[in-house]
């Protein structure tokens, strides 16, 4: 019998020698081992041998075992110790067909599990599709295989390593235990449980070897990072690599065709030309942009599907269902930017819309559409999401965009005086007399209720004269006033810029007469706004230093 097993044995190291040759060994252009890979196999062979051995000497042991068991059970005649034993002789049996598994896996150098027969499966169409999406998921779980290998190696290592050190002590305990007692009974019933944990004690350390063999092939075939990284990149290119190439190329061609189609149809369909596009020109572009998703798709399928690359084809059913999934949540907003695209939503193009706190045109809706401004000359670029609850209106065309524009002078709420240099929707900048700075944001600058004077002003200057002139208030003095006035604005060079000047009596005051200057000037002299009011004051003073009229202060009455 050992002449027949060291005869199988003999053959097995002559088998797994050959098999371990490179498969292209029978070519001419091959190269001779060199010495450290014979060496390496020789290790390697003999190890395999050690591990054989102690595998024929434990299923050696649990035969023996099991027929002691079997004794045992013939013999006795109580239901507990049969029932006993014969879950014994179960743990044994599976330690046995264990043993035959290690043993054929060690000598063969395969896992056996691979020729076990597959059991038919029923049709079922749930099963069928995650069948479609199943190589994807394969091929991500290939990628860590072998490192999920490793690491289940290595706790099952270390949970044996572990457990060893335990079978050893309580085998031990037992020899000690034996060596101790003087009692006949007893020593003859530890000496039978004995060999039991003999057994457990070889059967944990048969594992431990297995383990740290299988470890140590593992990490002898890994390869250093920089050498996988190149051999993983050169098949990416070689294979899918390539693959994406060819059906990036056919999308691109897809909607390259499709998007030509569709602009040589619209040329030749009425309405392509008009500022605002009609409601069948919006429908046709949004059907192709739609056709163009569903081609992309399907050319995605079809390519994958001629190379035979199930992976990159189920990753694309993947995707293309992770979509779908999206898009039914999506599907409210999709509809309303589909009504936005075809131009009969809650904005239209052509109408005016807020936005900011600033009015906009609605120069086009698109998956980007076009806002325009052109009081700020500003264009705004905004994705049509934005427009979803909005509401644009039409607009007569001499509304205002915006209260001013670029070079413009205004006057704010808070007395600030300057000229607009610039402005947009975010922030509009003044510059003062003298050159200082000034920056709103654009809405606390519209919440200034700003005063173009760029265009025209007036200046209204009230002032005062004497009840001594009440005869004279409304008649002579205003003609004489106006006449002085008018006469400093031409010689001071603003009469070509005067659009009205009127002198009128404006009320009965407690201490004086009070008359009002009113000036129209065109917004050429904006600069110059307060240097008129003052100027004017100026003048009124000098007429009625000229005429002697007395100019009243205000008095303080005390009654008694």
């Amino acid at each position: 019998m050992m002449h027949r097993l060291n005869f199988i044995i003999i053959i097995l190291l002559i088998l797994f020698c050959f098999t371990s040759l490179p498969a292209d060994n029978t070519t001419n252009d091959t190269q001779p081992l060199n010495q450290e890979q014979i060496e390496e196999q020789v290790d390697k062979a003999d190890a395999s041998l050690k591990m054989l051995q102690s595998i024929i000497g434990l299923k050696k042991n649990l035969n023996q075992r099991i027929t002691e068991k079997n004794q045992l059970l013939k013999k006795s005649s109580s239901d507990a110790e049969k029932e006993l034993l014969n879950s014994e002789l179960s743990k044994l049996d599976k330690q046995l067909n264990d043993s035959a598994v290690d043993f054929e896996r060690i000598a063969t150098g395969i896992d056996m599990g691979l020729f076990d027969e597959k059991k038919a499966e029923a049709f079922d169409w749930k099963d069928e599709l995650l069948g479609l999406i199943k190589p994807g998921i394969k091929e991500i779980k290939r990628l860590t295989v072998r490192a999920r290998y490793k690491t289940k190696l290595k706790d099952e290592l270390s949970y044996y390593q572990d457990l060893l050190p335990v079978a050893n002590q309580a085998s031990q305990n037992i020899v000690q235990l034996i060596s101790q007692t003087k009692n006949k009974d007893l020593k003859k019933d530890l000496k039978k449980i004995l060999p039991e944990w003999k057994s457990v004690e070889k059967q944990i350390l048969n594992k431990v070897e297995i383990a740290g063999m299988r470890l140590a092939e593992i990490e002898g075939e890994e390869k250093s990072i920089i050498e996988t990284s190149q051999i993983s990149i050169k098949n990416f290119f070689r294979t899918r690599g390539l693959f994406l190439f060819i059906a990036l190329i056919s999308c691109l061609g897809v909607i390259f065709l499709l998007r030509l189609s569709a602009r040589i149809m619209t040329r030749f369909i009425p309405g392509y030309t008009s500022k605002y596009r009609p409601f069948h020109i919006r429908m046709l572009s949004l059907i192709s942009r739609v056709t163009a998703v569903v081609m992309v798709f399907f050319v995605l399928i079809f390519v994958f599907y001629v190379v035979e690359d199930w992976v990159l084809l189920s990753l694309t059913i993947i995707f293309i269902m992770g979509i779908g999934w999206a898009a039914k949540h999506t599907l409210p907003q999709f509809w309303h930017q589909s009504r936005l695209m075809l131009n009969i939503g809650s904005v239209r193009e052509g109408e005016r819309i807020i936005y900011h706190g600033v009015p906009w045109l609605v120069k086009n809706i698109n998956v980007f559409s076009e806002l325009e401004n052109p009081s700020l000359e500003v264009k705004l670029r905004l994705p049509i999401e934005e427009l979803l609850g909005k509401i644009s209106r039409p607009f007569n065309k001499k509304e205002p965009w915006f209260p001013c524009k670029r070079n413009d002078w205004v006057l704010l709420a808070d007395g600030t005086r300057g000229v607009v240099t610039s402005l947009s929707h975010e922030m509009v900048e003044l510059v003062q007399r003298g050159g200082s700075q000034k920056i709103y944001q654009t809405s606390d600058f519209l919440g200034q209720t700003p005063l173009n004077i760029s265009l025209n002003f007036r200046l209204k200057i009230t002032f005062g004269i004497s009840y001594n002139l009440q005869k004279e208030s409304t008649g002579s003095v205003l003609e004489i006033l106006e006449s002085h006035i008018s006469e400093q604005i031409e010689k001071e060079g603003y009469k070509k810029s005067l659009l009205n000047l009127r002198v009128e009596f404006q009320e009965a005051g407690a201490s004086s007469l009070d008359i009002v200057v009113i000036a129209d000037f065109k917004g050429d002299l904006a600069p110059l706004y307060r240097r008129l009011y003052r100027a004017i004051q100026r003048w009124c003073v000098d007429a009625c230093t000229l005429n002697n009229w007395e100019i009243p202060f205000p008095q303080l009455t005390i009654h008694k």
